[in-house]
């Protein structure tokens, strides 16, 4: 038997439940937000609005134990370092997105993974997931898809 006690069921029902916060980040017009609304709704946004910044709670099940996502999709803020170091120091994690159609948004996402890492005050142990967006419209991408995996 382990030495670990499982509180009761009560006990277990009253605690709070685990939110883990994700953080959306790339430059304009890469697609943070379809991507942010396909994942909490299951719809795809064809039409291209700027958002101002928006926040997302999803609730999930994440090995096997129920808990809930925020996601704060930011748009623009990037450009001004205070509000774009308190959401990365918000953040336990990061969604870094850019556009196969885009090198100038591409060539970003190593100045975002370098600001985050600076902001957490951490070498690499950050999660930060790279992602090419966009995929649907391949026969017009400029980022080869070997250069990405390799970033």
């Amino acid at each position: 038997m382990s030495g670990q006690k499982k509180g009761s069921a009560a006990q277990q029902a009253n605690a709070a439940p685990v939110v883990h916060k994700v953080i959306m980040v790339g430059t304009g017009g890469v697609g943070k937000s379809a991507l942010t609304l396909q994942f909490m709704y299951d719809e795809f946004v064809e039409e291209y609005e700027p958002t101002k910044a928006d926040s997302y709670r999803k609730k999930v099940v994440l090995d096997g134990e129920e808990c809930s996502i925020d996601i704060l999709d930011t748009a623009g803020q990037e450009d001004y370092s205070a509000i774009r170091d308190n959401y990365y120091r918000s953040g336990e994690g990061f969604i870094c997105v850019f556009s196969i159609l885009d090198m100038d948004s591409f060539d970003a996402t190593t100045e975002f993974r370098e600001q985050i890492l600076r902001v957490k005050n951490s070498d690499n142990s950050v999660p930060i997931v790279l992602v090419g967006n966009k995929a649907d419209l391949r026969e017009e991408r400029v980022v080869p898809l070997e250069m990405a995996r390799q970033r």
